[in-house]
């Protein structure tokens, strides 16, 4: 695996957003930091939205879906807290650019999308910069990827309003999930930890906005 070189392109912008963004807001990580100076988020966007790829803010990405905030991204892949040795669950991998800082981290990512446009779009982008430990598969992520598991971290970037049981099977033991949990209006952040007693949870966010987990 290797990331083509794209930091002589809007290298300025990556620096910044890592300096203003994410070291001033609690993220520490230093692999998480580099990682996020190294992946070109322009690269996920449309053309007429590059110049605004390294804003402090969510984006549209099309069909009513949307990149997530940098900070965010860095907050939810600080948190799972990744081993180069882990296989990621990726559920929702929309336009692929938390897939593609997932795949710096970590040994496999299989990534789950159920618009076909989108996971067109990601494949290309991630083709582009040379990683070769992605799985993208066009499906429902609320059924995970079973024939897969055990997972050692799912990451599930849609809100549901119950923990789906189904993605909690497929985690092994001691493996992490980061899910946004409640209704629409009241999401809040949750890291689910799978131990030999069952389910530990915990709030890690207080606030967050998400898309719905849907089939489509």
């Amino acid at each position: 695996m290797a990331l083509v070189d794209y930091k002589n392109e809007m290298v300025l912008q990556r620096t910044q957003m890592v300096e203003k963004q994410l070291k001033s807001r609690s993220i520490t990580d230093p692999i998480v930091l580099h990682v996020m100076e190294l992946v070109p988020r322009h690269l996920f966007l449309e053309e007429g939205l590059g110049f605004r790829a390294y804003d402090d803010c969510p984006m549209p990405i099309g069909y009513g879906q949307f990149i997530s905030q940098p900070y965010m991204v860095a907050y939810m892949t600080q948190a799972l807290q990744l081993k180069r040795t882990d296989a990621v669950l990726e559920i929702g991998s929309g336009c692929g650019y938390q897939t593609a800082v997932l795949a710096l981290m970590a040994k496999q990512v299989l990534a789950i999308e159920i618009i076909p446009q989108l996971r067109e779009k990601s494949l290309t982008a991630l083709t582009k910069l040379g990683l070769n430990n992605v799985l993208l598969k066009l499906g429902d992520g609320r059924l995970g990827w079973p024939e897969m598991a055990p997972f050692n971290a799912i990451l599930v970037a849609a809100y549901s309003e119950t923990l789906p049981k189904i993605l909690f099977d497929q985690l092994a033991v001691g493996g992490r999930m980061i899910i946004p949990l409640g209704p629409e209006n009241n999401q809040k952040l949750v890291m689910i930890v799978k131990d030999e007693n069952g389910v530990q949870r915990r709030q890690i966010l207080e606030r967050c906005r998400f898309v719905p987990l849907v089939n489509g």
